[in-house]
């Protein structure tokens, strides 16, 4: 995992940290990112759509990655 660059590792921390949100929701019910911005603030919005992006970015990487 030599090869990655800063984009890389900003979407695979940020797919880190919504997994760690839904592990804590799946055995807590307990939504971090709600608790820190508030249920459906805008800022939980961006933060939602910001992990969304780097997940569908990390299906792009594992793709180049695969072909290496």
């Amino acid at each position: 995992m030599g090869d990655l660059n800063v984009l890389d590792w900003v979407a695979l921390a940020l797919v880190i940290v919504g997994a760690l949100n839904w592990l804590l929701v799946g055995l807590f019910k307990f939504d971090l990112v709600a608790a820190i911005f508030g249920e459906e603030s805008a800022m939980s919005r961006v933060v939602y759509s910001l992990v969304g992006v780097a997940g569908v970015y990390m299906i792009y990487l594992a793709t180049m990655l695969g072909r290496k």
